[in-house]
């Protein structure tokens, strides 16, 4: 064997294991979330390829029901998951805990209960509290985390429907910040405050963010370290926008989410910032769209890119993958998940691929 034949099969083992390397550096986890009234028996598994976009080895990796929500620990180790319902004790719906185990969920204890019918987990930064917003039950329940991650007991529930006497409050998201808590509350029109005093969260100075009657303010996102506060709403299909001004956020502007020619109903559901805070993503069902803008950063203001169908039915929870390259979106009724390539610089999308799953409504990778 001379030199140049040598030297040309080291490069080739070189660069296959570099291909290899890429490839398993470029392979993510991703967990999804379902109502389990039809085929779904929990939360599923699959592997999702960030070099082509493809999603395989779909799997259960947990039977419970209806694990409408789901999130991860900061430090990945551990898995929430709401049950969605109101079968327990005293019309109450659950939250269990699963701690990752060699890529396995492990149930860490049993069932926990909160509000009826908990549709969305939040978790602190540092991993040290958790949120369960519970949408029929009209409160929030806040959990203090021990050093594992696991639920501790006696748990501080923020009764939301006390703050108001004639709208009914349904609590459906939530957020912790180094100021406090954001709960939305779509029954109320309100983005409600709470600040941490004496490890107790109590109304912030401002205690409520408003929207219009009849909004419906379901999901929302921080851009620019909090300056910029991105509400989704829900009843009017409408994205609006608040800055930052001293400790107080201030509306600026609204927009539409639906295409001036649409004329069907239809209900907003998720939000997202790209990783670089250049566009914002919301989904639209009934329109069937994922709907696109363009974030001004000096301003905070947006401008309309456009709209791209899901591909099929019941856009519900979407997210962007660790690479930033693709976005998928959870198909609640046509019982898909579709992947879509994303433009960085234009922020549009590109049909790309789909795989059928039953009643997918939340996305959660793990990174």
């Amino acid at each position: 064997m001379n030199r140049w034949t040598t030297a040309m099969m080291y490069l080739g083992i070189l660069c296959m294991m570099g291909c290899n390397m890429n490839s398993d550096h470029m392979t993510y986890d991703l967990y999804v979330g379902t109502y389990t009234d039809g085929d779904s028996n929990g939360i599923y598994q699959l592997k999702f390829n960030a070099n082509t976009g493809a999603l395989t080895n779909k799997q259960l990796a947990a039977t419970i029901e209806n694990p409408s929500y789901i999130k991860f620990s900061p430090d990945n180790s551990m898995l929430y998951s709401v049950l969605e319902t109101d079968s327990f004790e005293n019309k109450t719906g659950g939250v269990m805990a699963f701690e990752l185990i060699e890529g396995k969920l492990v149930e860490k204890r049993g069932v926990v209960t909160v509000g009826a019918h908990p549709c969305h987990i939040a978790v602190s930064d540092d991993g040290k509290n958790m949120a369960i917003s519970s949408y029929t039950g009209g409160n929030s329940t806040i959990f203090n985390l021990d050093e594992i991650g696991g639920l501790m007991e006696n748990p501080q529930v923020i009764d939301l429907q006390s703050l108001d006497t004639v709208k009914t409050s349904h609590a459906h998201s939530a957020a912790f910040t180094k100021e406090g808590l954001f709960i939305a509350d779509l029954g109320l029109d309100a983005v409600k405050r709470f600040s941490l005093d004496a490890a107790k969260f109590k109304p912030n100075e401002q205690a409520s963010i408003d929207l219009p009657d009849g909004a419906g303010p379901r999901h929302f996102t921080f851009g620019q370290n909090g300056k910029y506060l991105y509400v989704i709403n829900e009843l009017n299909s409408t994205i609006t926008i608040f800055k930052r001004e001293g400790s107080t956020y201030v509306e600026k502007e609204t927009h539409a989410t639906l295409s001036q020619d649409f004329s069907g109903e239809s209900y907003c559901a998720d939000i997202h910032l790209s990783p670089d805070g250049n566009f914002l993503y919301g989904s639209n069902r009934g329109e069937q769209t994922i709907v696109i803008f363009k974030v001004d950063k000096a301003t905070g203001t947006l401008s309309l890119v456009g709209r791209e169908s899901v591909h099929g039915d019941w856009p519900r929870n979407f997210t962007i993958d660790p690479s930033g390259n693709f976005l998928l979106v959870a198909n609640q009724k046509s019982n898909n998940i579709v992947v879509f390539k994303r433009d960085q610089e234009l922020g549009t999308l590109a049909f790309l691929e789909e795989i059928d799953l039953p009643n997918p409504v939340c996305l959660e990778f793990l990174d």
